[in-house]
């Protein structure tokens, strides 16, 4: 036989958390994963993979760590339309979250054709296949190692 009376709410008088000030529940906070120790390299391939999930085109690694301080990898990819430039950075960024990796900064929006990801040694460029074209970063990088290329 089931209890009729129902299940009183948590609230301060019956040892829950106090609600704020407009009435409404405060949020838990999710536990945070230990930030996971990478090499820029390990980062930069965990990258490719996630925008490989998200069907981003013609994706290349470049390793920049012999020309520049600036960053050690780009990552360089293409997304068919706004909706999957949004996807792709939006994946990476979530997946990288849940392993305890947050972006430095992120530039730039889907609207835009071309939204770039920071995460210090590695730098994420998303673009459309005509903004690429245009600003031909893999060209102004000619010199930078090829590591990988995903067709």
């Amino acid at each position: 036989m089931t209890d009729p009376t129902p299940a009183t709410p948590p609230s301060p008088a019956n040892g829950g958390p106090t609600p704020r000030p407009d009435g409404l529940p405060r949020r838990t906070r999710r536990p945070k994963a230990p930030p996971a120790e990478r090499s820029p390299l390990e980062l930069a391939r965990r990258i490719v993979e996630l925008a490989e999930d998200k069907k981003a085109a013609d994706i290349i690694l470049l390793d920049l760590s012999a020309l520049t301080t600036m960053a050690d990898h780009f990552v360089i990819c293409s997304g068919g339309s706004e909706r999957q430039l949004g996807a792709i950075a939006d994946g990476i960024i979530e997946a990288l979250r849940d392993e305890g990796i947050r972006p430095i900064g992120r530039e730039g929006v889907a609207a835009s054709h071309w939204v770039l990801l920071d995460y210090g040694s590695v730098i994420v460029h998303v673009f459309t296949p005509p903004e690429r074209e245009y600003y031909g970063l893999e060209k102004h990088w000619a010199e930078a190692k090829t590591i990988l290329r995903v067709q």
